[in-house]
């Protein structure tokens, strides 16, 4: 069975977050620690202070992982998003292909008479967060916060 990376301790403590929040819809509740228990058992340990002390507080190594919450600027308007899938590029070391979906929805056009509203994007960017492509004045189109 090849060897999967651990997501970071912050990131396994949302998607508990997300499980808890998707069952309350479904008129199930369940605890949070409860929560951090089933998160745990899906990686395969045998509990959260398990889990916990396997991954401790490293940063993690792919700061884009499934689920994560990234903060940053599409075509020069600020954002927050859950970035909703992931892939790294296979011919192009460094680069990964996002898909985001926007808390609230950016209008892409400068044009007073016109909007078109975006909700979700596609985009590649680098090891650095920022996206090759570039808009005219140079800027590229996403950049992502650390």
């Amino acid at each position: 069975m090849p060897h999967t990376p651990l997501p970071a301790l912050e990131t396994l403590k949302d998607q508990a977050k997300r499980l808890r929040a998707r069952l309350a819809q479904e008129d199930q509740t369940i605890s949070h620690s409860r929560a951090l228990e089933l998160v745990a058992a899906q990686y395969g340990f045998r509990d959260w202070n398990t889990l916990h002390a396997k991954v401790g507080n490293r940063p993690p190594l792919n700061p884009w992982m499934l689920g994560a919450r990234v903060s940053g600027t599409y075509l020069g308007h600020p954002f927050t998003a859950e970035v909703i899938s992931v892939q790294a590029i296979q011919n192009r070391s460094g680069y990964y292909r996002l898909t985001m979906k926007f808390d609230e929805a950016i209008d892409v056009v400068t044009f007073e008479s016109f909007s078109a509203f975006r909700r979700r994007i596609n985009c590649t960017i680098d090891e650095t967060g920022r996206s090759p492509s570039k808009t005219s004045d140079g800027r590229p189109h996403v950049e992502l916060s650390w």
